[in-house]
């Protein structure tokens, strides 16, 4: 798969789960199908966030994790321009504003298609970006 692919933190929590074993499964398909995988330093946050308080890693396994995404993933960095953005897109698509600033994010790196399974599936933001619940069925 040759597009440029932006996933969304809660898919990448599922790779670090071990509850989830079959959305495991189903999201490292994509991630490995692409060598064009993005995200954001907002995806990072959320993941470190979301190992310590949910599976109670330690600082230094979550730095072992981060190390882990950056080989494994372009990384764009949430600028002030990144935050003026997610704030048109909320207003206009009426996503919240932390879900905007993923979709700005995936804009400003060309993404093709967003990875999510929060945001309305098959939905296509400023007629470049489509989202894809990887979990749906079409």
């Amino acid at each position: 798969m040759n597009a440029k692919i932006f996933f969304d933190t809660n898919l990448l929590v599922y790779l670090y789960s071990e509850d989830e074993l079959e959305k495991q499964a189903q999201i490292l398909t994509p991630i490995k199908d692409t060598e064009n995988r993005w995200i954001s330093t907002q995806v990072l946050n959320e993941l470190s966030n979301t190992l310590r308080r949910k599976f109670k890693l330690e600082y230094a396994d979550i730095a072992n994790v981060i190390a882990e995404i950056r080989d494994n993933f372009e990384i764009i960095t949430v600028q002030i321009e990144t935050i003026e953005r997610a704030l048109k897109i909320a207003e206009k698509y009426r996503y919240s504003y932390y879900d905007s600033v993923i979709i700005a994010a995936a804009l400003e790196s060309s993404c093709t298609l967003l990875y999510s399974e929060d945001m309305q599936h098959n939905q296509i933001i400023e007629g470049q970006l489509q989202i894809i619940n990887p979990f749906k069925q079409d």
